[in-house]
């Protein structure tokens, strides 16, 4: 069990036998003291809040002492004024024992609010129950307005791996629809020829005699053929 309790114009959370250290009481050492201001009651679970106090709580406490809290530096200054203080401050305070919180007079919640939730309860149920199947025919809707997945990017080689076939060259190729080594490779010499006179860029000078022979390797993957026999050409020429 807990309370909330305001003692000298501050609130503090207490319980038996807590020792709380407040601003000075006028009480005397080792006199009995009670705080009627309680706010907030925690009795097992059950909670009582006040507007603003709970009538009928208490708090039962005993003053053990009283003393002083620690020093605090007080420094003032002003600048290009020549003003400088300092002072020294120590909190006047009272240390008390809580003894026991008395709860009698306080008033419980009565059955009948409890069974008042009851069919709230249900309601609410009932209510959710309704929203559900419009939830998921709204969710229906959502999937089918919702776009499809993109299909996967149309595979492309990289064109310029053939000699003699340049940057320029390779994306007139590519627009031409001629995009991959098997495409290339399938391509005659006056096909090709005809894709390069119709470009833009200065590439008209370039020998397309070779590329379907190394295209052809590469679709193939043979690698090692391909290189052997682009040492043996000058820009895609044979030597």
């Amino acid at each position: 069990m807990y309370a909330i309790v305001e003692i000298a114009g501050h609130q503090f959370k207490v319980s038996k036998d807590l020792k709380v250290y407040v601003h000075r009481l006028t009480n005397e050492e080792g006199s009995k003291v009670s705080f009627d201001k309680v706010l907030l009651l925690d009795d097992s679970g059950v909670i009582t809040l006040g507007a603003p106090a709970i009538e009928g709580a208490s708090v039962e406490a005993k003053v053990l002492q009283h003393l002083k809290g620690d020093k605090v530096i007080i420094f003032k200054k002003k600048r290009r004024k020549g003003y400088k203080k300092r002072n020294g401050h120590r909190q006047y305070l009272t240390q008390i024992l809580i003894e026991g919180i008395s709860a009698t007079g306080v008033k419980k919640a009565t059955p009948a609010a409890k069974k008042e939730e009851a069919p709230k309860a249900e309601k609410e149920e009932a209510t959710k129950a309704e929203k559900a199947p419009k939830a998921e025919k709204l969710v229906e809707a959502v999937e089918e307005k919702a776009p499809k997945a993109p299909k996967a990017p149309k595979k492309v080689d990289d064109l310029a791996f053939i000699e003699g076939i340049g940057p320029k060259a390779a994306e007139a190729l590519v627009l031409a629809g001629i995009d991959t080594f098997v495409k290339l490779a399938g391509a005659t010499v006056e096909e090709v020829n005809i894709i390069l006179d119709a470009s833009t860029s200065k590439i008209q000078h370039l020998d397309p005699t070779t590329w379907a022979q190394q295209a052809q390797l590469a679709a193939d993957g043979k690698m090692d053929e391909l290189k052997k026999l682009q040492d043996e050409l000058n820009g895609g020429k044979a030597v």
